[in-house]
């Protein structure tokens, strides 16, 4: 019903920066949430940024001071900006969203996920 585009994942070194987009499109009408995780290989997918359709966020304490999620409802887009990045922030970065709080499989929705690497 909902599909998620990622753009923007890339190589960068230390320090510097990159965008993430994500564009929803299908069912759009009652995505609440939009945000991002990410997963290393053997690592639980763990949340970076949520933002909610009201503009309330919430972020990942490790990104704090470094990233900022924000929303433009009117593209159905989310965008993380990564600033200041480390070696540790290297993950396939997952678009996220939901309906009805998502709390049922079938209301939580996932993009394929884009790499972002981050060299030291």
């Amino acid at each position: 019903q909902v599909q998620l585009v990622e753009s923007g994942g890339g190589l960068v070194q230390a320090g510097g920066s990159l965008r993430l987009s994500c564009a929803a499109s299908g069912s759009i009408p009652g995505i609440n949430t939009m945000g991002w995780y990410r997963q290393d290989p053997g690592m639980q997918r763990d949340l970076v940024a949520t933002i909610t359709n009201t503009g309330g966020t919430k972020y990942a304490d490790s990104v704090k001071g470094r990233f900022t999620i924000s929303r433009d409802n009117a593209k159905n887009t989310v965008y993380l900006q990564m600033n200041s990045l480390k070696p540790e922030d290297t993950a396939v970065y997952y678009c996220y969203a939901n309906k009805f709080g998502g709390l049922r499989p079938e209301y939580r929705y996932w993009g394929q996920g884009t790499q972002v690497t981050v060299s030291s």
